[in-house]
């Protein structure tokens, strides 16, 4: 927060995590029930449904998707209803899917405009799909290390990474979409395989996961063989998980 703004309006950006209600934090609720004007973009209408019992002001912005529609006019369009509210003076609530500081060009475009204006700002956390990889398949980034990239800029930037850590992938089944996926694209997880098996060895055994969105629902853990990964159900949804080599068998590129 800037202690010295004076304007008259304020951005909260709060997280509600993966799973259905669960996951959201008493801090996050109650920034929710006490704003003024709530707006959200969360991937269940549920949850949607949920925020406005909290607060009847509450509206979504997945309206501003389109099929064929460019994501980052999507985004823009977003950012810029967010910000009309915070210039009406109103304090402002956006909830968000997951983790809204994780890979969410909303969420930070709007607190950059909201932060160079003068307002009040705060980005409070939530559950992130890697945060509930690491619960799932009980593992412990502190022994390895950790990579993350989203799986479009691990092709387009091709960074050197060190096999003996773990490398979590995001998005990789929407890779090279530039609109909003409602079908994987094979031709880029087929760009992905190919740019893993310069790095590892074709039996490497890597994990496709899913995060659960309800608490009923158990997460999705496939084990397979590098080599086998295109024949692995993978959604828009999915994120991979691939395990260090032990030192010694891999190279570093």
């Amino acid at each position: 927060m800037h202690a010295g703004a004076a304007k008259a309006g304020s951005l909260t950006i709060v997280g509600t995590g993966i799973s259905f209600v669960g996951h959201v934090t008493i801090e996050a609720r109650t920034c929710i029930e006490q704003a003024q004007k709530v707006l959200c973009l969360v991937s269940d209408p549920l949850t949607v449904d949920w925020i406005r019992s909290l607060n009847g002001t509450a509206e979504s912005l997945v309206d501003c998707y389109a099929p064929g529609k460019p994501r980052r006019r999507s985004y823009r369009e977003m950012s810029d209803r967010i910000l009309a509210h915070v210039r009406r003076g109103l304090d402002v609530v956006v909830a968000i899917y997951g983790h809204p500081g994780v890979m969410c060009d909303p969420a930070h475009w709007s607190l950059r405009s909201a932060r160079r204006a003068g307002y009040r700002t705060l980005l409070l956390p939530g559950i992130s799909a890697e945060a509930c990889l690491f619960a799932d398949l009980q593992i412990d980034p502190g022994d390895h290390g950790s990579q993350s990239y989203e799986a479009t800029d691990f092709l387009n930037r091709n960074p050197r990474i060190d096999t003996t850590s773990g490398l979590v992938l995001w998005q990789i089944g929407a890779i090279y979409q530039e609109s909003v996926p409602t079908a994987v694209g094979p031709e880029g997880l087929a760009h992905l395989i190919r740019a893993l098996a310069r790095r590892y060895h074709e039996d490497h055994r890597v994990i496709v996961y899913e995060a659960p969105t309800y608490p009923t629902l158990r997460p999705k853990i496939r084990r397979v063989a590098l080599c086998r990964l295109p024949k692995a159900p993978v959604s828009t949804s999915s994120t991979l998980y691939v395990p260090p080599l032990r030192r010694g068998r891999g190279r570093r590129t």
